[in-house]
């Protein structure tokens, strides 16, 4: 059975390529949006077992997005990494305040981004 990615991130083509990334592995179903604000309902109808989130979006951007899950039973229950362009630590402590499970700076290299996955479903697993 694969595992459910879900990708937000308004850079659309680093989505899109991160998705085919993941997608040729052949171990993940994955679906990427280019905005945050219906975060909740893309939630609820593709059900993720990890969410990979951008930190910096125009609009509704990760931190708020991260809000919104934490707000949601099936939100709380999902894992989420924040994957961000910037490696500021003050970033990474809010974005950790938040929720998420961890925190990958771009570029990411694909050993990196699928053990960091595997070992966010491993969480969710023991968690929930």
């Amino acid at each position: 059975m694969k595992r459910k990615i879900m990708i937000v991130d308004d850079e659309e083509s680093y989505a899109l390529m991160l998705k085919t990334r993941l997608e040729n592995s052949g171990d993940y179903e994955v679906r990427a949006f280019f905005e945050a604000k219906d975060i909740i309902s893309h939630l609820h109808e593709f059900r993720p077992d990890v969410i990979l989130l951008d930190l910096l979006m125009p609009g509704t951007g990760g931190l708020d997005a991260c809000g919104m899950l934490n707000s949601d039973s099936l939100g709380q229950a999902t894992p989420v990494i924040v994957i961000s362009g910037l490696d500021k630590k003050a970033d990474k402590v809010m974005a950790f305040k938040a929720g998420i499970i961890d925190y990958l700076v771009k570029p990411i290299d694909d050993s990196k981004l699928m053990e960091t996955i595997e070992k966010a479903i491993e969480y969710k697993n023991e968690q929930f």
